[in-house]
């Protein structure tokens, strides 16, 4: 990526915090989580990760999308890149059986995969690309403790100008890493952390990349990654940017108004909260404890 192109995503950066407010909200059906996704080559589909109603509701979005006769790569957030060729395999094995590929390509089990089960059987019903995109956790850990040379190379590192990125960026970053953790990190914790989430970002960006062209794609992530200002979006290159939405997946704010979050999506769809226990209290005591850091 040259200079040009670099200076250009650092404008487009801009440009985004400036155009925020044009957020769209949808409804929350199938029906106009389709429309929104029809005719992008790109589609940056956020998720919370444990919200089953939004799974549903993607799920039932996409078939919709693929009864219009739409072909797009699916690519997972779920699935570390390393296990694209267990994917392959499942797939030549037995190619209708989303247990047997999520059995043998699966690497987090943290992961609530009967959520993800039926988009993967979708995309093996449709003979779709499923593309392994994530960063391994362990990938994201050697670059927050020994930096981007852990996973980029030297020219790779230059062309994304990964030690000159805007101040702003890397700002806006570091809060979202503080935001996520209950603020319960040190100051001196959040860069690190915000470069494995950086690194996770160019890594999907990356992926997704080879389908943009072709037959389009639509990516599964959490909505940190799917953010149009600091996440996958600002790893596209302009003419990708042009043809991409990002959708974010949000749920209803206790006090019934929009979530504040709602401004860093091309659109948001609201929905209601999942039931969990409180995940600040659970992270209150990883962090408090020694043997869990």
């Amino acid at each position: 990526m040259r200079f040009a192109e670099r200076l250009t995503f650092t404008v487009l950066f801009l440009a985004s915090m400036v155009a925020a407010a044009a957020s769209v909200e949808l409804e929350a059906n199938p029906a106009a989580l389709m429309q929104a996704m029809q005719g992008h080559r790109v589609v940056l589909l956020g998720e919370v990760h444990d919200n089953a109603a939004q799974h549903v509701l993607r799920a039932a979005a996409l078939r919709r999308l693929l009864e219009k006769g739409a072909r797009p790569a699916i690519a997972f957030e779920q699935f570390d890149r390393e296990r694209q060729l267990d994917i392959e395999r499942a797939r030549r094995e037995r190619p209708r059986d989303a247990d047997y590929l999520i059995a043998h390509a699966k690497g987090d089990a943290a992961w609530h995969w009967d959520d993800y089960r039926p988009v993967v059987a979708l995309a093996l019903e449709y003979e779709l690309p499923i593309v392994a995109a994530n960063l391994s956790r362990g990938g994201a850990m050697q670059v927050a403790i020994k930096g981007w040379s852990s996973v980029f190379d030297a020219r790779t590192r230059m062309e994304l100008k990964l030690d000159s990125l805007p101040v702003d960026f890397r700002r806006k970053h570091e809060e979202a890493i503080a935001v996520g953790h209950c603020n319960l990190l040190s100051a001196q914790e959040l860069p690190a952390r915000a470069h494995a989430q950086m690194a996770r970002d160019i890594v999907m960006a990356r992926a997704i990349h080879p389908y943009v062209d072709g037959r389009g794609v639509v990516l599964l992530a959490g909505n940190g990654h799917v953010r149009r200002d600091i996440g996958v979006p600002f790893w596209l290159s302009a003419e990708e940017q042009r043809g991409a939405i990002s959708i974010g997946m949000l749920e209803r704010s206790d006090n019934g108004s929009v979530p504040d979050d709602a401004a860093d999506f091309d659109a948001y769809v609201i929905t209601d909260r999942a039931q969990r226990d409180d995940p600040c209290k659970e992270l209150e005591q990883r962090v408090q404890s020694p043997k869990t850091r």
